[in-house]
C-alpha cells in the first residue's frame, strides 16, 4: 500500500518515457515531453492509480512506482527550469534513478536516490520542538523522561528495520515504544524496580505491528551481563545505543546509591557514567552509533558543563564525535509558574536560564 497523496505509476512505462527524453538531443522536444508529463501529474487526483496515457495502471505492487505528487512536480519543474540539454538530461537521469533503483547505506533504510522525500528526518543541529509527542502510548507520567522525537529521529537515521537498540536508562520506556512504532527490536535497562515494572506494563500494552522485541529489564547498567542478555535473544551486538542519564543531582530519582543522581560529586558522576559506556562498548557494532542526551546544571553561581564532561569521557574511550545537537528544553510546570521569579534571579545572578540540552552523537 502507498500513502495517500502519492501518485502511482506503471514503472516500466514511466521509465520508458524518461529514456525517450534521455535519447532525444533536441532540447525543445525534451522540454515539451516533460511539460506533458507534468501536466498529467498536476491533474491527477489522489486515491487512484494513474491509468491515462501515457501511463497505464500496473497490476502488481512490484510493477508500480509511487511518488509524493509535490515531490514529483518539483522534480519536473526543476527539469523544465534548466537551460542546457546537458543539465536537462542530468536531472532526468536522476529522476529515472529514483524510479528504478533503491540505494540505501549500511546504517539505515533511507533511499538516497529519493532523499527529498524524507521531510520527517531532521538534519540540522538545532532542534526546536514545540511540544512533546504524546500520541499513542506515550505519556509524560515520569519526571525526567525525554521526548519521543529523540529516539524516533535516532532510529530513522542510524538503524534499519529489524535491528537492535539498547537503552541503558530506559525510564518510562519511551525508546521501546518508538521501537514498536518503527519496527526495531529494543532492550531497556532500568535501575528503579517500580519504574521498570510500570514501563514494562505500558510497553506490553502498546501496539506491536512489526512483531519486534521490546524488553524492559530491571538492573544496574554498570554491572549487567550484556553478553548473556544479548545471547538470550540470539544476538551478539546491537546497532544503536541510547543513553539519557540523570543530569547528576538536578533530580534525585531514588535513594539507591547506585543511582547516578546520587553520585557524590560531578567527578563521581562522570566516572560512573564512563563505566557504563565501557561496559556497553564491546556490544555496540563497530561503525554504529551511540547517542547521549544530557543537560548541564548550575551550582553556587557556576555553570557546570555536564554535557562537555561526558563528551570528553566518551571520546577518551575511542569514539568519534559526529555531532552535537542542541535541543530546546521543555519547561517544567514549576518553572512556568515561576517564570518571573526565574527571570529576576537570572538578572540578579548574572546567568542565563537553561533552555537547552544536548544530544551528543558518537560513532564507534
Amino acid at each position: 500500500m502507498h500513502p495517500l497523496g502519492h501518485i502511482i505509476l506503471n514503472r516500466v512505462d514511466f521509465l520508458a518515457q524518461l529514456d525517450a527524453c534521455l535519447a532525444d538531443v533536441n532540447l525543445d522536444a525534451v522540454r515539451a515531453h516533460i511539460a506533458e508529463l507534468r501536466a498529467q501529474v498536476a491533474v491527477w487526483e489522489p486515491g487512484g492509480i494513474w491509468d491515462t496515457t501515457p501511463f497505464h495502471g500496473a497490476p502488481t505492487e512490484d510493477a508500480r512506482v509511487a511518488f509524493p505528487r509535490d515531490v514529483l512536480l518539483a522534480d519536473l519543474d526543476q527539469i523544465l527550469a534548466t537551460r542546457t540539454l546537458q543539465r536537462t538530461h542530468y536531472y532526468i537521469a536522476r529522476l529515472r534513478k529514483a524510479a528504478a533503483e533503491v540505494r540505501t547505506g549500511k546504517i539505515n533504510d533511507i533511499n538516497l536516490n529519493r532523499w527529498k522525500e524524507y521531510d520527517e528526518i531532521i538534519t540540522d543541529s538545532l532542534w526546536v520542538m514545540e511540544r512533546r509527542d504524546n500520541s499513542g502510548a506515550h505519556k509524560a507520567w515520569y519526571w525526567g523522561n525525554f521526548i519521543p522525537q529523540i529516539p524516533h529521529q535516532m532510529m530513522l537515521r542510524y538503524t534499519k528495520h529489524g535491528e537492535w537498540v539498547l537503552d541503558t536508562f530506559v525510564g518510562s520506556g519511551t525508546t521501546l515504544l518508538e521501537c514498536l512504532r518503527l519496527g526495531r527490536n529494543g532492550i531497556g535497562i532500568e535501575l528503579n524496580a517500580d519504574i521498570a515494572a510500570r514501563a514494562r506494563e505500558i510497553v506490553a500494552e502498546a501496539p506491536n505491528p512489526h512483531g519486534v522485541v521490546a524488553d524492559v529489564l530491571e538492573g544496574d547498567s554498570r554491572v549487567v551481563d550484556y553478553a548473556a542478555l544479548l545471547a538470550e535473544r540470539g544476538i551478539a551486538q546491537v546497532q544503536l545505543v541510547l543513553m539519557h542519564p540523570p543530569y547528576h543531582d538536578i533530580i534525585r530519582f531514588s535513594e539507591d546509591n547506585r543511582d547516578l543522581s546520587n553520585a557524590a560529586s560531578v567527578d563521581a558522576f562522570v566516572t560512573q557514567f564512563a563505566e557504563i559506556v565501557a561496559r556497553v562498548t564491546p556490544f555496540l557494532e563497530r561503525g554504529r552509533y551511540l547517542a547521549i542526551v544530557i543537560g548541564d546544571k548550575y551550582v553556587k553561581g557556576e555553570w557546570i558543563p555536564l554535557g562537555f564532561y561526558l563528551m570528553q569521557a566518551v571520546q577518551a574511550q575511542g569514539y568519534t564525535l559526529k555531532s552535537i545537537i542542541v535541543k530546546n528544553f521543555d519547561e517544567t510546570r514549576a518553572k512556568r509558574e515561576q517564570k518571573e521569579l526565574w527571570r529576576y534571579r537570572a538578572l540578579v545572578g548574572g546567568f542565563y536560564i537553561f533552555k537547552h540540552e544536548y544530544i551528543l552523537l558518537f560513532r564507534r
